[in-house]
């Protein structure tokens, strides 16, 4: 007769919690199973946000190439210092994730705090930003709708500000696409700032979570996971910087 303590139902469960990590969702075998998915989820929502701006980019650029001399005399209403100071935080904010990355993989609690702290306060100041650029609009009536002017392009208030922007007066049948140029600026743009606003809420929860030291015992995909995202938003500005501010300025 066998003198092997019996196999109960309590000791089969502890040994299963026992070889089961804790951040191991119930749903996976393993780790490598769990990461594997989670990456190529991960990998797929960016895909789709790619051909989503992917889309608005091309619909800009065909309206560009029908509406020519509209679309530039408006895209010299955009403040470049403004959207050039905007262009060097997402960078900055772009680096400070990188770390916030690197101190989670190295397992360095306050650095990572830190650095995500720093990335919050980035993106907020580039909103903050950005809410001036529309503030701007909204004063020029350059924003679409029943209160949309067009006394930028047809008649520039003087001299002066026309040489300070490079606009020329339009005829009225081209200045009136310049409405169009703003309603892709502010949907472009609009659609970018919204994602900096989920980013920076997804940021606040897992600055509550490093808090606790969740991504510093060996666990970092939801912090390596966000970074991509915050990379994939900065990218996107990238390329609306030039497009809507500086292509064909001069």
């Amino acid at each position: 007769m066998s003198n092997s303590p019996a196999i109960t139902p309590e000791t089969h469960t502890a040994t299963e919690h026992h070889e089961h990590p804790p951040f191991l969702l119930h749903h996976f075998n393993s780790m490598e199973q769990q990461n594997d998915t989670s990456s190529f989820a991960m990998w797929l929502f960016l895909l789709t946000e790619v051909m989503f701006f992917g889309g608005m980019f091309v619909v800009y650029m065909i309206y560009r190439n029908w509406y020519y001399a509209a679309f530039v005399a408006a895209s010299r209403q955009l403040n470049v210092a403004m959207g050039g100071i905007n262009s060097v935080i997402l960078i900055t904010s772009s680096f400070t994730m990188t770390l916030g990355v690197w101190s989670a993989q190295t397992k360095r609690k306050g650095a990572l705090i830190l650095f995500l702290i720093l990335t919050f306060i980035l993106g907020f100041v580039f909103l903050g930003i950005k809410g001036m650029e529309y503030k701007e609009k909204f004063e020029k009536h350059h924003v679409p709708g029943e209160h949309y002017s067009l006394q930028s392009f047809i008649n520039p208030a003087s001299d002066a500000e026309a040489m300070a922007t490079g606009t020329k007066a339009l005829p009225l049948d081209e200045a009136v696409h310049t409405e169009l140029f703003f309603s892709l600026y502010f949907a472009m743009t609009g659609m970018h700032a919204l994602h900096m606003i989920i980013g920076m809420g997804l940021l606040l929860f897992i600055i509550f979570r490093a808090r606790s030291g969740a991504y510093t015992t060996g666990h970092t995909a939801f912090v390596e996971y966000f970074g991509l995202y915050w990379h994939f938003v900065d990218i996107i500005w990238i390329f609306l910087f030039p497009l809507l501010y500086l292509i064909n300025r001069h």
